[in-house]
């Protein structure tokens, strides 16, 4: 998803992508963080989000979570997060969707 909407007139898009930037800066991207970092505080209770087994609820937070780290807002900040990732892709499950619909690459 794009901030800036298109098209514009030449003359209104610095106007435009300073209003994005402070939108994103002072809103979007703080909020980003804290999301974050609630779900980094949660895996030390458990190796999956909701529990010891692997779940539906794995499957769904794993979308969000693939997005942080496309965008590198998954640094290193939050290593449960980046393990529980890699948690995912080493999943035979996860390896052979791959084999069958190729790689997935979230919108950036």
């Amino acid at each position: 998803m794009r901030a800036t909407p298109r098209p514009l007139p030449f003359f209104l898009r610095p106007v435009a992508r300073g209003i994005a930037g402070k939108m994103l800066g002072s809103c979007v991207n703080p909020q980003i963080k804290l999301h974050l970092d609630f779900m980094e505080s949660g895996f030390g209770r458990s190796t999956w989000f909701a529990g010891a087994a692997f779940s539906a609820a794995d499957i769904q937070m794993s979308f969000p979570i693939e997005a942080a780290a496309a965008r590198g807002a998954l640094g290193a900040g939050h290593p449960r997060l980046q393990a529980y990732l890699a948690a995912i892709h080493a999943r035979p499950a996860y390896q052979r969707a791959l084999a069958m619909g190729g790689a997935y690459e979230p919108l950036r």
